[in-house]
């Protein structure tokens, strides 16, 4: 039986015997010690809240529930309003989560969110707060934050008036370490705006809309523009491989191979819920990140095995035309479809689609026929799974509702192109016979804007399809074929060259599409459309064989053959040329001029560009050593109605008069000047000439020379010839026949 405390001895009980460092009370330790920031870093706090009674303070409560749980889940009772001695609220309020993760959702997508029009909250962690406000981090007494000077900001848009009021469009172009900016000057030299050393470390890209131009560094992602090139914006994501824009320029998507790590100091930007992400959706006007995610991993086939995409799918997040939602497909199981500003999940769900390859939402706002309700569009398409067959799909959002379906046979694959407006979508379906020896292509066109979407399939293309690119603007396109397999060989093989354009049709309507014209035995690979459509490019890239750029006109003025008097379509070549080692080609955004580059990132041979017009005539060629890139800058859509469009084009003869004169004085006031310049350089060598003779002739005087030494020396040789001083005459016998006759005699 254990001993009683009365029964104690003195000894038992003295302090100094004991040793408490001999006692093992880790484990106790690691059960009960009191962590300070375990369990809140659930609750949030915030700020911005109007100051209300007792009496108010359950409405607004319950008006604040409807922003909470849009992020998360938390209730009414877990919301700690405080009051003050004066019997009103504090203006802020704690709240508590069901999880971390939730409450950091709601600092990132409720931070600086409004709460109605005069009030506009602030959300932090109650962890940041104890970490970044404990004591002596805040000064006690309340200093007023000082407020800077207004400046006036350069206009971003400054490139659209060319000062020399020509209308030149501006380019980027990356040769060795140096990037520079120019104007466009056709066959001149292009005029210089800015050039730096070292201005990124791996690519420049514009904007869609051509506000900003982007560097990439290793440290991040940085924004420039105005007129001074001045940096706008940072985007610190350490290690960015790629960029990409949503279509307004609201927002930015930057990705890493590496996944980002958070050092223990913190980051400037990010977070530590950022950690071990790859992707970053910025904002652009505030600079600061929305949300992360990490990479995603391939899923298993069948059979078990994870195969590899045979292309790293980017851009990875896909934006609609508005800029309003932005998706990413998870492979093989459904489409994410997030909401803007806040990325919250759409209806807090994904769409679910079994075995979804490939998705891509519409790049134009869509009016479809007797549906008043906004709404943008996606298309997607599905394998055959089974017995079921594959599908191509045309999902409605926000409703989710598929519009249109349409379910296809034995298809090995499918290809999603959007025509420019969105008025036409053409699924292109490679389809294999039932031994799987042979294949086929189809071209199934949605008709988006006519009523019910129906589908036409276009004759079938029994050669493999290599490459297809819509008209933009416009209702015709251009197809590549080949007969031969695709893939790496010795020699590219040949290929045929197919345009197709609608019939003739009453009114508004758009005919049926009809095969328009094929060229044989072609070595291009490569489409580009004029911006403004009519005009295309048929190109042969990155082929050491072949460097052909043929260009073509689908309404050329002349005669039409009597086979195409019902189709939209008169096609002409205007033009071949030649650009050795070419590997891009590129319109500028007016649709008049188009760049060819050889770029050193693909081979070392020939580096540099040409110019050319829309007709095919080169303006301009100069090789770069080490030349890397080159790109338009793009220009915002223009803010001319359809009607004011439609005016211009009918003056158009009357404006090219203006301009053809304006041409014409200033390639003569330049040829005035070259003339000029060319009389002042031989004036100023006549008097250089001049001085010179009268140096040199006070220079012989100084040494005693004769002032002309050709006669001097014209002297001595004639005194060689005749040594006594005697004259000698030399006479010369010349024939010259004056008259010449020839008779034939009998």
């Amino acid at each position: 039986m254990a001993p009683s405390y009365e029964t104690l001895r003195d000894e038992n009980l003295d302090e100094e015997d004991f040793d408490y460092d001999e006692v093992d009370v880790s484990d106790l330790k690691e059960k009960y010690e009191v962590q300070l920031e375990q369990g809140y870093d659930t609750f949030v706090v915030i700020d911005g809240l109007p100051e209300v009674t007792e009496e108010q303070k359950p409405k607004l409560v319950k008006f604040l529930l409807k922003k909470l749980n849009a992020v998360g889940k938390t209730s009414e009772d877990a919301i700690f309003m405080p009051f003050g001695d004066h019997g009103k609220s504090l203006r802020f309020a704690f709240v508590e989560y069901s999880s971390p993760a939730e409450a950091a959702a709601a600092v990132r997508q409720l931070d600086y969110s409004p709460l109605d029009k005069k009030h506009t909250l602030r959300v932090n962690k109650l962890t940041d707060i104890d970490r970044y406000g404990r004591e002596g981090r805040i000064d006690e007494e309340y200093t007023p934050p000082v407020i800077e000077p207004f400046q006036e900001k350069e206009h971003l848009r400054s490139f659209m008036a060319d000062p020399s009021g020509r209308g030149r469009d501006q380019f980027v172009m990356y040769r060795g370490e140096t990037v520079g900016v120019f104007w466009n000057n056709e066959k001149d030299q292009p005029e210089n705006i800015v050039d730096r050393q070292h201005w990124t470390e791996t690519f420049v890209q514009w904007s869609p809309l051509g506000t900003y131009l982007t560097s990439v560094h290793q440290q991040g992602v940085q924004l420039w523009g105005g007129a001074s090139w001045t940096r706008l914006r940072r985007f610190a994501h350490p290690f960015v491989n790629l960029v990409a824009y949503s279509p307004n320029e609201n927002y930015l998507v930057t990705w890493s191979n590496r996944p980002i790590s958070i050092p223990d100091e913190g980051h400037p930007s990010l977070s530590i819920d950022d950690d071990g992400k790859n992707y970053v959706i910025w904002d652009i006007e505030t600079g600061k990140p929305i949300r992360s995610f990490a990479q995603q991993d391939t899923p298993a086939g069948p059979d078990g095995e994870v195969k590899k995409p045979a292309k790293f799918p980017w851009p990875a997040f896909k934006w609609s035309a508005d800029d309003k939602y932005v998706a990413r497909l998870n492979q093989g199981t459904s489409i994410s479809v997030y909401e803007l500003p806040g990325m919250n999940l759409l209806d807090k769900t994904t769409v679910k689609l079994d075995g979804v390859v490939d998705f891509d939402w519409a790049p134009a706002t869509v009016k479809r026929d007797g549906v008043k309700e906004y709404e943008q569009l996606f298309c997607f398409w599905t394998p055959e799974i089974g017995s079921n067959p594959a599908r191509v799909g045309l999902m409605s959002i926000p409703s989710k509702q598929i519009v249109r379906s349409l379910n296809l046979f034995s298809v090995s694959d499918a290809k999603l192109h959007w025509q420019s407006e969105a008025g036409y979508l053409c699924v292109k379906v490679d389809r294999h016979s039932k031994s799987k020896k042979s294949q086929a292509t189809t071209l199934e066109i949605f008709r988006i804007k006519e009523k019910g979407v129906p589908v036409e399939v276009v004759d079938t293309i029994k050669d493999t399809v290599i490459n297809f690119a819509w008209e933009p603007k416009g209702d015709r396109f251009v197809v590549i074929t080949t007969t031969e397999p695709v893939g790496a060989t010795a020699v590219p093989p040949k290929t045929s060259v197919a345009f197709f354009c609608p019939e003739k049709a009453k009114g508004n309507a758009v005919g049926n599409f009809k095969h328009l014209r094929t060229l044989e035995k072609k070595n291009s690979n490569a489409i580009y459309w004029s911006p403004k459509g009519r005009f295309v490019v048929v190109a042969t890239v990155h082929n050491q064989q072949s460097s052909d750029l043929d260009f073509y006109d689908l309404d050329f003025e002349g005669e039409k053959p009597e086979s195409d008097k019902d189709l939209t379509a008169n096609l002409q070549l205007m033009n071949t040329a030649d650009h050795y080692g070419v590997t891009d080609v590129e319109w500028d955004p007016s649709g008049r001029y188009v760049a060819t580059w050889a770029s050193a990132w693909k081979h070392a041979m020939e580096n540099g560009y040409h110019i050319y017009d829309f007709r095919g005539e080169q303006l301009r060629e100069e090789p770069i050593e080490k030349f890397k890139q080159w790109a338009w800058r793009p220009r915002p859509q223009t803010l001319l109605g359809k009607e004011e469009q439609k005016q211009i084009r009918k003056n158009l003869r009357e404006y090219s008069r203006v301009f053809e004169q304006e041409d014409a004085e200033r390639i003569s006031s330049a040829d005035v000047a070259v003339v000029q310049e060319r009389r002042r350089v031989l004036e100023d060598w006549y008097n250089w000439r001049e001085v010179m003779e009268e140096e040199l002739a006070e220079e012989r005087a100084h040494l005693g020379l004769p002032a002309d030494p050709v006669e001097e020396l014209l002297k001595a040789k004639a005194a060689e010839v005749a040594p006594n001083g005697e004259e000698q005459v030399i006479e010369e016998i010349m024939e010259e026949v004056l008259e010449e006759t020839e008779e034939i005699v009998n």
